[in-house]
């Protein structure tokens, strides 16, 4: 499958963003969805993830209760609905797939089978 991100961009402090991954390819529903960032000078890390079957979620202790990921399998996307944005939050976005997999198990970041291109999100304090 491929993946590309979108709806990134430049928000104050407290504000929301949501952002997309449309997937390209078969079997979209068969792959469990997640979310990553990077910020500059960090390593990457897992965000939110969303299982291939029954939509089971796992979020980062950091942005739980404020991130929600969500997936659409009839429009081949998934969704992170950002709010109460912090500048911590600031970050290069990225989404990726591994098949048939448990949401927890995304948040090892090695093992994916698809990332995408990734998208800015800065928060201005």
């Amino acid at each position: 499958v491929q993946l590309q991100a979108s709806g990134g961009g430049l928000v104050q402090a407290g504000g929301s963003l949501r952002l997309s991954c449309a997937v390209s390819g078969r079997a979209f529903s068969s792959y469990t969805m997640g979310w990553f960032r990077q910020a500059p000078g960090k390593e990457r890390e897992f965000v939110a993830a969303i299982s291939w079957i029954g939509g089971s979620t796992y979020y980062a202790d950091s942005v739980k209760g404020r991130f929600t990921i969500s997936r659409d399998n009839a429009l081949n996307t998934v969704y992170l609905q950002m709010n109460s944005l912090k500048p911590e939050d600031t970050a290069v976005y990225y989404c990726a797939a591994r098949r048939i997999t448990t949401a927890q198990a995304m948040a090892l970041v090695d093992g994916m089978d698809s990332w995408g291109k990734g998208t800015q999100v800065t928060v201005s304090s």
